[in-house]
């Protein structure tokens, strides 16, 4: 019953914080007496409930339903989860500097950083985690093992490895330190005058990391710079300013958050005197690029200060702020949305007027807005950032999703590697016709499975003509579209060559190069670079984008 009054006492407050603190006086007595139902209600279903159920579990996804019927970025995070939730955004945590994932119920390393324990005691990507301080990972949850593996700085932790063409498993040591997460993973030159800056993370000193590899690039003799945007989530908006100052001027308006408390509706500006205002800068987006991503590309193409390419970027304009509750908890609460220099607010999704079933509706075209960019180009709201120079979307075949999950991409590269000493510069590594039929051969006995959208199709098709009584009439043309969707997948290791190819390279790349050598193997088939770099190397199209003369 102790708990029971703990988590009662949790959810209170919650909603007291959550409801209370941004009510007007009025609607006290609708919130205190909606907390007392609920309140009785818990007591109830907890105490004559059929089955034993957890209080925590079922006070938990009370909680998390009523937060989801606001926004799906208002959480609520409970003490088990502040560890994860600071490394999130923070970059930071104790542990030695190495990233696992689980492929067919084994823990496999996936990357090492070269700074940390992890690399300098031994421990190499493609090696096998069996135990944790004794401990059988198989008998463990992901979540619970990557738990282990972090822990407070100082600390050892000893990991049982079994590794490919070594007979017996062998044990590691490590003690654990702070590890930073780099927000700029790579950066470096892609041409005697392009510089590259890949930008995966918004966490603390994003924009002291761009900074110093913006002058580094230039020192290099960089006279052209892309930024990388893509599949980047966002994180603090204070660093999204930091970066668009390395390319505005000083007292530039960057963003203005607008809330329901006045102590929300702030304005953002650039505090410092720039590195380059006039070097040409490409920003590379996608629809995984959001929230500080937005700000940064909205911004300078607001300005007329980079020209945008790729596509459509997700379309979050909404800012949070992290509250303390008891217990150690905290909760996440959108206070704001965000508006782009121009006074746009790329929002894609609205929360606030819901459809009968609870979803949420794109901003229609009808309603969007225009707005001018400081060179009077046309630019709009309510669907994330348009780019201004637009490319489809490199979609990953079935196949190539199968084998990436599946792990049969790493784990042929890990085979590879331990054949091969060494390989060229990751730049200019490419496997052979002849090694990829060594893959496709090596492929030939391993079971695996994968549905592609004309198989999924076929499959309605045939469930709807049997609904609607033709099947019949249409079953030999449907058999006769399975036969050969059938002997079509028998060549589909060869038909999608090109997409598997590049993906057994990163792998391969990253096992003599680490995490330069996955960015740099893939340069030479990035249709967004190769456009960037064209772009830049035809000054007066650059320049006609931006509405330059």
């Amino acid at each position: 019953m102790r708990r029971i009054r703990k988590v009662h006492f949790a959810l209170m407050a919650l909603v007291l914080l959550c409801v209370l603190a941004f009510s007007p006086a009025d609607r006290y007595f609708e919130i205190a007496k909606n907390i007392d139902i609920f309140a009785s209600l818990f007591k109830e279903v907890n105490k004559l409930y059929v089955d034993d159920i957890s209080p925590t579990k079922i006070a938990h996804t009370g909680i998390d339903q009523m937060l989801n019927s606001l926004d799906p970025y208002t959480n609520y995070i409970s003490e088990d989860q502040v560890e994860d939730y600071r490394t999130q955004n923070t970059g930071q945590y104790g542990g030695i500097g190495a990233l696992t994932r689980v492929f067919n119920k084994k823990t496999m390393v996936t990357m090492v950083y070269a700074d940390y324990p992890a690399y300098k005691n031994g421990l190499r990507i493609g090696d096998e985690v069996i135990k944790m301080d004794d401990i059988e990972l198989s008998k463990l949850s992901l979540e619970e093992a990557n738990h282990l593996m972090r822990g407070q700085v100082g600390t050892p932790v000893k990991l049982s490895i079994k590794r490919y063409g070594q007979d017996q498993p062998f044990d590691l040591e490590f003690k654990r330190e702070k590890i930073k997460i780099n927000n700029v993973p790579y950066s470096g030159m892609l041409a005697d005058d392009v510089g590259y800056i890949q930008l995966t993370e918004f966490t603390p000193d994003a924009g002291k990391e761009v900074k110093t590899a913006l002058v580094s690039l230039k020192e290099k003799g960089a006279k052209n710079i892309i930024l990388d945007l893509r599949g980047n989530p966002g994180g603090l908006l204070f660093e999204a300013v930091n970066i668009c100052n390395l390319f505005v001027p000083k007292g530039k308006k960057i963003v203005d958050t607008k809330g329901k408390l006045a102590e929300h509706n702030v304005t953002y500006e650039t505090l410092n005197n720039p590195v380059d205002t006039e070097i040409p800068v490409v920003v590379l987006i996608n629809r995984g690029s959001a929230s500080a991503s937005e700000i940064v590309a909205g911004t300078l193409q607001d300005y007329d200060r980079a020209v945008i390419v790729g596509e459509r970027s997700f379309g979050k304009g909404l800012v949070q702020l992290s509250r303390p509750l008891p217990y150690h908890a905290q909760v996440k609460i959108t206070t704001a949305k965000y508006y782009t220099p121009t006074g746009r607010c790329i929002q894609v999704l609205d929360y606030t007027h819901r459809r009968e079933d609870g979803s949420a509706g794109s901003v229609p075209d009808s309603l969007k807005k225009e707005f001018k960019t400081s060179k009077g180009r046309k630019v709009y709201d309510g669907g994330g950032i348009d780019p201004d120079v637009k490319l489809p979307a490199q979609e990953a075949s079935s196949i190539t999703q199968a084998l990436h999950v599946s792990g049969f991409i790493f784990d042929y590269a890990t085979q590879y590697a331990f054949s091969h000493s060494t390989i060229q510069d990751p730049k200019t590594f490419a496997l052979t016709d002849k090694e990829y039929d060594n893959f496709v051969q090596w492929m030939k006995d391993k079971n695996y499975t994968y549905h592609t959208a004309l198989q999924s199709e076929l499959t309605a098709l045939e469930e709807e003509a049997k609904r609607e009584k033709y099947f019949d009439q249409l079953k030999p043309s449907i058999e006769t579209l399975q036969a050969k969707l059938k002997e079509s997948r028998k060549n589909d290791l060869m038909n999608f060559k090109d997409q598997i190819k590049t993906l057994l390279e990163e792998e391969i790349a990253a096992r003599y190069y680490l995490e330069k050598g996955a960015v740099e193997a893939r340069f030479k088939y990035d249709l967004e670079i190769k456009k960037a770099v064209d772009i830049f190397h035809d000054q007066s199209f650059y320049k006609k984008i931006l509405g330059s003369n």
